[in-house]
């Protein structure tokens, strides 16, 4: 497309953020792709950019507002965490207890799944949540909040439910410690999950079409500078797809191939 791109990273961190959008403005950028730091905490630094001509489009995350960045191109959460729910449940034989990881409170995406979860599961009157702990996204603190888990309710865990991989990744540590083998589902469909579904370790993972997202974003970016517009409604959603033992030769470095 003849663009010089300069990539950099935030570290989820707001303030970096915003810091890398003053840089972004001063080097007088013709657009800012952004996966950002906060739905709340990131919408002065997109209408700063927008004030200084500069469009933004967001990828994987939204924000509290709309009409501010030409496009907010995200997974659809609802859907993927509704239909990695049904195979945790049909995993489960409709019945049991299971605590849940849950993912930042300041990203919308972990109330969306989260909703999205219980929204399938609470259908089912034999399935009873133990209790929901906050790992902020981390596989550290799922590990850490697992053992805790564990520890409080031992063999009564009889299955995870996870906001997203990373915290999969660690719950599914913490029981591989005290072997313990039950249905763990996230949310992502990175390749670290894919083996563990592989192995068996864990159950299934809702893909987020990270590459689609990232390539749709390029190409209306391309085309607002063009023409001036996208063509597309401002916020869009892009299907998640199921990974589970069955597929998972089909994903690759969040690729999936038919």
């Amino acid at each position: 497309m003849g663009y010089e791109v300069k990539a950099n990273s935030h570290d989820d961190d707001a303030n970096k953020q915003s810091e890398l959008f003053d840089s972004a403005i001063a080097d007088k950028a013709a657009a800012i792709i952004c996966d950002n730091a906060g739905a709340d905490a990131t919408v002065e630094a997109v209408k700063k950019a927008a004030k200084a001509g500069i469009p933004t489009f967001l990828i994987d995350r939204e924000i509290t507002t709309t009409g501010d960045a030409i496009a907010q191109i995200i997974a659809d959460n609802n859907q993927g965490a509704s239909d990695v729910a049904q195979t945790f449940v049909d995993a489960m034989g409709e019945k049991g207890n299971y605590v849940e990881l849950l993912g930042k409170e300041s990203d919308t995406n972990a109330k969306v799944r989260s909703d999205a979860f219980h929204s399938v599961i609470d259908q089912y009157k034999d399935m009873k949540m133990l209790e929901q702990q906050t790992a902020n996204w981390e596989q550290t603190q799922a590990y850490d909040k697992m053992e805790t888990l564990i520890q409080t309710y031992g063999d009564k865990i009889q299955g995870v439910v996870s906001g997203n991989d990373t915290m999969l990744q660690g719950a599914c540590a913490a029981l591989e410690a005290h072997n313990m083998n039950v249905p763990v589902i996230g949310v992502d469909g990175s390749d670290e999950t894919r083996d563990l579904i592989k192995q068996g370790k864990a159950t299934a993972t809702a893909l987020q079409q990270f590459d689609v997202i990232a390539r749709t974003a390029v190409q209306e970016a391309d085309k607002y500078l063009k023409d001036g517009s996208t063509g597309e409604d401002e916020k869009q959603l892009i299907p998640c797809i199921v990974i589970t033992k069955d597929n998972a030769d089909k994903l690759n470095g969040f690729v999936y191939t038919e």
